[in-house]
């Protein structure tokens, strides 16, 4: 434990040289050999196309969501979305085939055999179907970007990549956890961790010259960098019985001699720039995905690279490898502190005082270390329940850990392969969404409703507390039609117009009158158990919670215009309406 937190502490050094010797103006910034995020926007560039990647299994219940929102989200215009399932996962399917339709940038991508196999496998006959769209559109992409169904991209980060991608085949966005109350000890070890390993530990590492390993999501590749992979693999980008496929292909390409680089987290009004998720929330889901980390990148990796003759790239292994040992002692370090504590073991003396005493000095530098990057990004009060934090992750490393070798054991044992190992996704509400989306300004701008000049002129124009959109329906620049459209792909509802004869007078007076006025929705009809509800706002979650005291029935809401609004509220009532009920 002691060489470990050495090991540690020399890769703080690194960092702190590194923070040190960085350019210190812009000017001096050079993007093609420093790995900082370049200074204004890059949104000159000629857009480069772009493909995104989704494998999903099981994913039924969030992927909808999920490529809603960052349709409305990213401030990019060409790219496609190809999203990736099994035949038997006949949910997902369906919602992937309805949502296909609605979109004509989005590719269903179909393996032609059964799941689940691996994360590796999915992306493999991605990328197959990829190449049959670009015969058919008659263009070939340029940067391959894969994502998860639970991500929320941030609104710039295909700009980023469309900038680094010139000079780099490889291209790590930085990834964080979504904020959690401090309470949620589950969640705050993700926190923590990707806080620091994506603040200091990763940036630090490619600094050094060492491989970089995806983080699975939010990594970009040149298309041309793909193709040497697949020439160097038997037309295979990843390894199909590959747990980690992300961390094995990062060393493929730092082997081929791959141009590759992390960003750094870079800052925009208060929030970090970077891919936002939340991670398992619950103690067996975070133990079970820790379990295929652990699988995938210490022992799969060493059963098929083993150790390198370079002795940087077995530095790498060492520190990749040693939680195998060092999660395990770490948890038991814990319990012997806490029983010292408690003075149920002999009182320490001589050299054997002087080891302790030099490991737990290790232990509170690593741990001021994550506190401080913790609370860059959660602020000081959450980052002071650090220390709390620290044996509750050992305790989920430690289970992972055994459960990982048991089962490579058991596979190795029964020559069978390794499967994906489902995690469970969350896709956050819309309190969460809202700090990473655009404006209905730039929607309406990028979408052609409105002249981007026209909606700068009336954002200047617009009286206080007037929205902008309202405002420019009131000027004869935009029809409220219009306007809807843009909000719904700004919040992924669907947009319709309701009649009047789709209204159950007996639902459509379900809810309290003042409630129905202050939130603008009008119930219509109850729907596949549900009560369907228009409404000319979009839904915020503490509307939801209102609704949901009045009604036992989930809400559905489709969007309408006020004055479709209007109609459906006047016939609910009208007085000849009640008289007929």
């Amino acid at each position: 434990m002691i060489v470990s937190g050495i090991d540690d502490l020399w890769l703080d050094f690194c960092y702190l040289a590194g923070r040190i010797a960085k350019p210190r103006t812009a000017s001096e910034i050079n993007p093609s050999t420093t790995p900082v995020p370049p200074p204004g926007d890059p949104a000159g560039l000629e857009e480069a196309l772009i493909a995104l990647w989704i494998p999903a299994w099981r994913e039924d219940e969030v992927i909808a969501q999920m490529v809603a929102h960052n349709v409305a989200s990213i401030r990019y215009r060409r790219y496609h979305i190809f999203a990736g399932t099994y035949p038997n996962d006949e949910a997902t399917l369906d919602v992937l085939r309805s949502i296909e339709a609605q979109y004509p940038n989005l590719h269903v991508s179909l393996t032609p055999h059964d799941g689940p196999t691996s994360k590796a496998d999915n992306l493999n006959w991605i990328y197959q179907n990829l190449c049959l769209v670009e015969e058919r559109i008659g263009e070939r992409f340029d940067i391959v970007v894969i994502h998860d169904s639970e991500d929320l991209i941030h609104p710039d980060e295909f700009r980023w990549l469309n900038h680094y991608c010139r000079d780099y085949d490889f291209v790590q966005f930085p990834v964080l956890a979504l904020p959690t109350p401090w309470w949620e000890l589950t969640h705050g070890i993700y926190c923590d961790e990707f806080a620091e390993t994506q603040q200091k530990d990763l940036p630090t590492r490619n600094r050094m010259g060492g491989f970089a390993p995806s983080c699975g999501v939010g990594t970009g590749y040149r298309r041309d960098a793909l193709e040497k992979l697949a020439e160097a693999e038997s037309n295979r980008l990843f390894e199909p019985d590959s747990l980690t496929e992300d961390y094995l292909n990062g060393l493929r390409m730092h082997r081929l001699g791959m141009r590759q680089i992390y960003l750094t987290v870079a800052w925009a009004k208060g929030q970090p720039v970077a891919t936002r998720e939340y991670f398992p929330r619950r103690f067996h889901a975070s133990v079970r995905q820790r379990t295929r980390w652990v699988t995938g990148i210490a022992l799969q990796t060493w059963q098929k690279i083993g150790w390198s003759r370079d002795w940087r790239e077995n530095y790498w292994f060492w520190r990749d490898r040693k939680g195998i040992v060092g999660n395990p002692l770490s948890l038991l370090a814990n319990l012997m502190l806490c029983l010292g504590l408690l003075g149920l073991v002999p009182v320490l003396e001589g050299n054997l005082l002087m080891v302790t005493s030099v490991g737990l000095v290790l232990q509170s530098i690593r741990m001021v270390s994550r506190m401080y990057f913790s609370g860059k990004v959660y602020g000081v009060f959450y980052a002071m329940f650090v220390p709390l934090r620290i044996p509750w992750s050992n305790l989920v490393n430690t289970l992972a850990t055994l459960s990982a070798l048991a089962r490579f054991a058991k596979a190795r044992w029964r020559n069978e392969p390794m499967v994906w190992l489902k995690t469970e996704h969350a896709y956050p509400n819309r309190e969460a969404l809202g700090v990473c989306t655009r404006r209905i300004g730039e929607v309406l701008s990028d979408h052609g409703f409105v002249p981007l000049d026209v909606v700068e002129a009336a954002a200047t124009r617009k009286p206080q507390g007037v929205r902008l959109g309202e405002f420019l329906v009131a000027e004869g620049a935009l029809s409220w039609e219009r306007l809807y459209e843009a909000l719904s792909m700004l919040c992924g509802l669907e947009v319709r117009t309701v009649g009047t004869l789709e209204v159950d007078l007996a639902v459509g007076r379900c809810l309290p009158r003042g409630l129905m006025e202050e939130a603008r929705i009008q119930p219509v009809r109850m729907e596949r158990d549900r009560i369907l509800i228009a409404t000319s706002e979009i839904p915020r979650d503490s509307m939801l919670v209102e609704v949901r005291r009045f009604s036992k029935l989930d809400p559905e809401f489709v969007l309408v215009t006020p004055e479709n609004l209007g109609r459906l509220r006047q016939i609910v009532e009208s007085p000849s309406q009640q008289i007929a009920a």
